[in-house]
């Protein structure tokens, strides 16, 4: 029996599209792919996520590695909280699972100041038992032991529970320690997978 849904954030309850926020701030292609490359798919990003260097920190490091683009990179810094925008339907899940007595928990790679921006501005989290985030543990998805450290945390058991992530490969670390999983894909998907397993 179903007793836990554990719930990644990004592009699962709220919207992470870094390419969409960074064409609106510089309308010009060539720079948006290269902002992208620079900044959201730097080892530094991941270093945030991991909680290891802070963000004054990154953005340091980053825009003195690639002068020439230093005020783009500080630029793609300033405001990127706001691309990260509730996904109503499956919020819409989330409560009706909360509803029918369903224990809710998250499991998110996060950096630190994003994370504490986005549970005060959104009222979803609430819904939650609780959850890990990847900064305060040290730890990142996939990697086994962040999945060992929720099961952990809250006495879960693999067999009452489910993951839900948009990544492949986190979903597959989660199956790895016997997680039941959804890769989620859209709402209704989800509803569905759900309702086979629920």
């Amino acid at each position: 029996m179903i007793r836990n849904i554990v719930f990644d954030i990004g592009n699962v309850l709220l919207k992470f599209d870094p390419k969409a926020y960074l064409t609106k701030k510089f309308n010009d292609e060539e720079k948006v792919e290269k902002i992208l490359e620079l900044v959201f798919r730097s080892d530094e990003w991941l270093m945030l996520d991991r909680g290891t260097i802070t963000e004054t920190e990154a953005i340091k490091i980053l825009s003195e590695r690639h002068a020439f683009y230093s005020e783009s990179i500080k630029d793609a810094f300033n405001g990127w909280y706001d691309l990260l925008t509730p996904m109503e339907d499956t919020i819409e899940i989330l409560k009706q699972l909360k509803e029918k007595g369903i224990n809710n928990y998250y499991l998110s790679n996060f950096h630190h100041l994003a994370f504490e921006y986005v549970t005060e501005k959104n009222e979803f989290f609430k819904l939650f038992q609780g959850g890990i985030v990847s900064y305060k543990e040290k730890l990142l998805k996939p990697e086994k032991e962040i999945y060992m450290r929720l099961l952990e945390e809250y006495n879960l058991k693999t067999e009452e529970t489910i993951f839900i992530d948009d990544t492949l490969d986190n979903i597959q670390g989660a199956a790895s320690v016997g997680i039941h999983t959804i890769h989620f894909k859209n709402s209704q998907d989800l509803i569905a997978k759900l309702n086979e397993l629920v």
